[in-house]
């Protein structure tokens, strides 16, 4: 059996995700309401997930929400792990991944973690990017569910090493989404079209994968100030963007490029922009209503 512990976005995307190719899951979330639509039972506790469920499939937003869930009143910690394998999806510090598995083997279990490089579209296709830092043994209870949730699975090391990983791919994406308002800043100055000249920015040499899909919102943003979905809000990246520069700063590695796309990043939030997806700060500073 296959617990799922948080139905946010991406929890949710991958819950469904299982459904889809037949898996019998069980589900926990603090708002029940978020698992409506699919078959899976829901649990009253993550403490009673965990006892129904081999492997647990945590999927939680932060810190905060990792600690109550594991180590709060009937949570994760608070059942007998032996046997089990617990799966971590959240991007977090590697110390703190160290933690959680030092924790959950004290209660008898197995840990994994493995944050993913993907949103919810490729999370619901099973195309996600999966991380994996872990004991060779946990790693390999919980291969063949995470091979049907990714497009590519690696094992990159030992807990802490899928982390580092992670945090490292989600560097260059929010650099480009600095790098790309201040190009688009340049071109309108001289009254170059922003449509046109996002469109060109995204055909360029300079354009990386996710570019195609996020510059229509950006367009939006820009012209319409049509801010759109959320994929990846804003103050998840800056929560992101900090622990890179932990880690950069706890091993001597420079960090002066996230730095300033962090420092951009946290203008726009100031300003009200926390909850759009973190790829509008491309259009931060550059709307038409805001330049005229």
């Amino acid at each position: 059996m296959i617990g799922v512990i948080g139905l946010g976005k991406m929890g949710r995307a991958i819950a469904g995700r299982l459904e889809a190719i037949g898996e019998t899951i069980v589900v926990w979330n603090r708002t029940a309401g978020r698992a409506d639509g699919l078959t899976a039972e829901v649990l009253p506790t993550p403490g009673v997930l965990c006892e129904r469920a081999e492997l647990i499939l945590s999927v939680l937003s932060d810190d905060a929400a990792i600690d109550a869930v594991y180590g709060g009143e009937r949570g994760i910690l608070s059942a007998d792990l032996t046997g089990r394998t617990v799966v971590d999806f959240c991007t977090m510090s590697p110390n703190k991944a160290r933690e959680l598995e030092k924790r959950v083997t004290d209660a008898g279990g197995a840990f994994l973690e493995c944050p993913v490089g993907g949103t919810i579209g490729p999370a619901e296709k099973g195309a996600l990017l999966g991380l994996a830092g872990g004991q060779t043994t946990a790693f390999e209870a919980a291969r063949p569910t995470l091979e049907k949730l990714t497009r590519r699975l690696e094992h990159v090391g030992p807990v802490g090493s899928g982390s580092a990983m992670k945090l490292a791919i989600n560097l260059p994406l929010m650099v480009y989404w600095s790098a790309l308002g201040e190009a688009l800043g340049l071109a309108m100055a001289e009254n170059v079209d922003p449509t046109l000249a996002l469109d060109i920015l995204a055909d360029s040499s300079g354009a990386i994968g996710a570019a195609k899909a996020r510059v229509p919102p950006i367009r939006e943003m820009v012209v319409n100030g049509d801010p759109g979905g959320v994929n990846f809000a804003l103050q998840t990246a800056l929560k992101d963007m900090g622990e890179m520069i932990a880690l950069a700063k706890a091993h001597g590695v420079h960090s002066e490029v996230i730095s300033a796309a962090m420092a951009r990043a946290a203008r726009a939030s100031v300003d009200g922009w926390s909850d759009r997806d973190a790829s509008l700060t491309a259009a931060y500073e550059n709307t038409v209503k805001g330049r005229s």
